[in-house]
């Protein structure tokens, strides 16, 4: 009776798992729910009962709308724990952040088929198995196969065949050689018969002649071998010293990995200047209101803010009085489309790369309150704890580097957004200045570079003049920005 009723339950549960898989097939991602940095998604499973014991296959799940692949971070839960209903299984690093995956199933946790570390799962690949009963754990075999050990098993299999393929290229004759290899060539005079081309179609590459300089396994030509006669054992001991050397060069570098985050940000960046028209605009702004302003609040109110703060609350009240500015170009209409509220992404640096967190409603948050958020959400991007929620979405960006030595320079677009606005330190000049007599006298002021990124489509020179007009406005009546 027992087996009868746990062969039920599993199918049970795989009528109710195949229902959720269809409700989720039609969800986007960005709809999944997020409470408080822990991500209920439905998993990826599947229920199995016939020979082994009713268990779940668990797959890597989809915690962004971009994610295709993960990291296993961290495993929270280990083979032979209990899993409850809202316990953290594992931490797995997306495109976007490092995330804490939710169970939604009791029972406990059999196998880890993706260990900690695992680099580049695909959606959808089975990383764990769980099962319902303690004792059931004991008869699923360690050696059995759920499709997680398919790509290794691959990989093995493939590899003598890959060995012997690159034997018989490796062997082929030289009939094309790259422009870096024949540089190499050049320069350390080498004999091409003596190289052996591993390239499709006996095409020599620069690594076939760096490997062959490091095995010292390489001729030269007469010609370069010829030296003086005296003294006769200088020219041998050069010889011998030459690919040494060389191959001491060749090693003088280290492959950097990249993070999920990293990855992307590259390919994002890549394709916004490749596909976005860059329109650059440029302007000075006096800082000294502002410097004035931020003192004045931190000795009359006690209250500390940065320049940032006011710069970002500066930015969204020129967003709302030019809302051609608050924009984005919808490539499906062709046409640019006015976005309903001003919020204002913010560069933030962390360890596995930029981050963007999303200062919501920022025109109509005051300085303080945007100040106590910057703070927050700063914390938990370079922490990797940030919601989909907090960093998808935003109309605006900027990206503050005042605190390094950097006057002005020009950032990139980060779409689907039209604008990003580059802003350098302040620095102290000097310029003629009219008094209250109307006298004009040299005085020394604080002076910041702008500098704005634009989507051309979306911007044109009259918008751009008329934002920078209203910019340049908050930050000359700093009283603006309370209105």
């Amino acid at each position: 009776m027992a087996n009868i009723r746990a062969l039920l339950v599993g199918l049970s549960r795989a009528r109710g798992s195949l229902a959720e898989a269809g409700r989720c097939a039609s969800m986007r991602p960005s709809l999944l729910a997020s409470v408080g940095g822990h991500y209920k998604v439905p998993m990826p499973a599947r229920w199995f009962s016939t020979g082994l014991p009713p268990h779940l296959v668990v797959g890597m799940p989809a915690l962004s709308p971009t994610m295709n692949q993960g990291n296993i971070a961290k495993w929270r839960k280990q083979e032979g724990d209990k899993i409850e209903v809202g316990d953290v299984i594992c931490e797995i690093e997306t495109d976007k952040a490092t995330l804490e995956f939710e169970s939604l199933e009791e029972g406990y946790l059999a196998k880890i088929l993706a260990p900690e570390g695992s680099k580049d799962v695909q959606v959808g690949q089975p990383i764990a198995v769980t099962v319902e009963e303690l004792d059931d754990i004991k008869n699923i075999p360690a050696d059995t196969s759920f499709g997680g050990e398919q790509k290794e098993e691959q990989s093995a299999e493939s590899a003598p065949k890959t060995d012997a393929a690159n034997a018989s290229e490796q062997s082929s004759v030289v009939s094309r050689i790259s422009p870096a290899a024949k540089l190499l060539i050049k320069v350390h005079g080498l004999d091409v018969s003596s190289l052996r081309a591993s390239g499709p179609r006996g095409t020599l590459l620069k690594g076939d002649v760096l490997a062959a300089l490091k095995s010292g396994s390489i001729s030269i030509p007469a010609k370069e071998q010829k030296a003086p006669a005296t003294p006769s054992s200088q020219p041998t001991r050069n010889a011998q010293a030459q690919p040494a050397t060389t191959s001491q060069k060749a090693d003088t570098y280290e492959d950097i990995p990249n993070s999920q985050i990293r990855k992307v940000i590259a390919k994002r960046l890549l394709e916004s200047k490749q596909t976005t028209p860059h329109l650059y605009l440029s302007k000075d702004v006096v800082l000294d209101p502002l410097l004035a302003f931020r003192s004045e609040l931190k000795e009359q109110h006690g209250i500390k803010v940065s320049v940032n703060d006011i710069i970002i609350k500066a930015v969204a009240i020129a967003l709302r009085n030019v809302p051609e500015a608050n924009a984005y170009w919808n490539s499906e209409k062709e046409e640019a489309q006015k976005c309903d509220s001003v919020d204002i992404s913010i560069a933030v640096a962390t360890e596995k790369g930029l981050m963007t967190p999303i200062i919501r409603n920022a025109d109509q948050k005051t300085i303080s309150a945007i100040s106590s958020e910057v703070k927050q959400l700063a914390e938990k991007a370079r922490a990797g704890k940030l919601a989909p929620n907090e960093f998808q979405g935003g109309t605006f960006s900027i990206s503050n580097l005042g605190m390094y030595p950097v006057d002005h320079f020009c950032a990139i677009i980060n779409p689907p957004q039209s604008g990003i606005l580059a802003v350098g330190r302040g620095n102290k000049v000097v310029e003629p200045v009219v008094d209250s007599d109307g006298n004009e006298k040299a005085a020394a002021v604080t002076k910041m570079s702008l500098t704005l990124s634009a989507d051309h489509r979306v911007f044109d020179g009259q918008v751009g003049g008329k934002f920078f007009t209203e910019l340049a406005s908050n930050f000359s009546d700093i009283r603006r920005l309370l209105l």
